[in-house]
């Protein structure tokens, strides 16, 4: 996690420490789920755990987060690792004995080398068991006397394969070491976006050069709040979200955006957030894997606004954190939204005939939050 717990404290307790952590991290996101840690657990614990949350969830989705750092990498006979009772040695646990305790619908994040594999065997599990099903049911019907009993016995067949999977690597990667970047690099990625953005950013050097010898602690001084729009750290944020969520809206089809970021709160979250794993994982020649299956997105253009962006953001630190007044100066917006709007009036004008979407549909959207730019977002809107 990104603040690394001090080697002083016992190692059990920096496990309860980085457990809450994270919890922390998920609950900004979906404040109203009800989240449940499981440190080191054994099969028993998982067991219980996952059975209780598809319990108290009902037919709503639940989220599984492996985060398998230190622990043997999964097998190719589809078995993750968990604790004995112990705590001396490493047990292996099937992913089709999860599938079992989490039932459907269900979104797994899987931080752990060859987390491709993971998915894949998963995925495969979930195949066969449908296929099962299905040859039950068939069986069944056919036992009985009427023809209409098997088709719609046949149509009842359970859908099994609702299943939403983020892995951090392919299935022969491991997971990728910076010195400067956090060990869960993915897990950071896809719960605390925005700082994980800035840290890399920090590592590229053709990008930080409009602030000579910028830090990591320069930056952990960046004022405001995430959810205040008008502070640096909430512009940031706002111009992030607009970002992925046009860039996924741009190289998704229809149904599948409407299902992975329009649907759920947290799913959709994480699949931006997703977005920038995508990007960093792939500096660091490693590949994220995600099911449903997501074009490659790392190199889209629109990274390229987010890197001017947080050019024209982390210019201004010196003076907005200046010690003495006379040089202090307040944040000033770096003009992202203004510069979308101007845009799309721009394709307004000269693209009426076309039969293609405006790529800054959904960054204008975004504008209606403002009440700056509300108006004239509304105007081309209606135009």
């Amino acid at each position: 996690f990104f603040h690394p717990v001090p080697s002083v404290i016992n190692s059990q307790r920096s496990l309860e420490l980085s457990g809450v952590e994270l919890q922390h991290q998920y609950e900004w996101w979906q404040p109203r789920a009800r989240y449940k840690h499981c440190l080191d657990p054994t099969a028993e614990d998982v067991k219980k755990l996952c059975s209780s949350l598809r319990k108290n969830a009902k037919a709503e989705r639940v989220l599984f987060h492996y985060n398998g750092h230190g622990v043997p990498k999964p097998t190719v006979n589809g078995e993750n690792w968990v604790f004995n009772k112990e705590f001396t040695q490493y047990i292996p646990l099937s992913l089709y004995e999860v599938q079992t305790y989490m039932g459907t619908p269900s979104i797994y994040v899987w931080d752990c080398s060859c987390a491709g594999l993971v998915v894949q065997n998963f995925l495969q599990f979930e195949e066969d068991r449908e296929v099962e099903a299905k040859s039950d049911i068939t069986r069944s019907s056919l036992s009985s006397s009427s023809n209409s009993s098997l088709n719609n016995s046949t149509t009842n067949a359970p859908r099994l394969r609702d299943s939403i999977h983020l892995g951090a690597c392919g299935k022969s990667e491991n997971l990728p070491m910076h010195p400067v970047l956090p060990y869960d690099l993915f897990t950071s990625c896809l719960t605390l976006p925005i700082k994980t953005a800035l840290h890399w950013y920090v590592t590229q050097k053709n990008m930080c050069q409009l602030v000579p010898g910028l830090t990591i602690e320069l930056l952990e001084k960046i004022p405001g709040q995430i959810n205040d729009r008008r502070t640096m750290m909430g512009e940031l944020n706002w111009i992030f979200t607009a970002i992925t969520d046009t860039i996924a809206w741009n190289v998704l089809d229809s149904d599948l955006f409407q299902k992975l970021f329009r649907q759920d709160l947290l799913v959709a979250s994480l699949f931006r957030n997703y977005l920038l794993a995508e990007r960093i994982m792939k500096s660091l020649d490693v590949t994220p894997v995600s099911y449903p299956t997501l074009p490659p997105t790392n190199e889209h253009p629109l990274w390229q606004s987010w890197d001017l962006a947080l050019d024209m953001c982390i210019s201004q630190l010196p003076t907005v954190l200046a010690e003495s007044p006379e040089q202090q100066r307040d944040f000033v917006s770096c003009g992202f939204f203004a510069e979308q709007i101007e845009i799309f009036d721009i394709w307004l004008r000269y693209n009426i005939n076309t039969q293609t979407a405006p790529e800054q549909l959904p960054v204008v959207l975004q504008v209606l939050l403002s009440q700056q730019h509300r108006m004239k977002a509304l105007e081309l809107l209606a135009r």
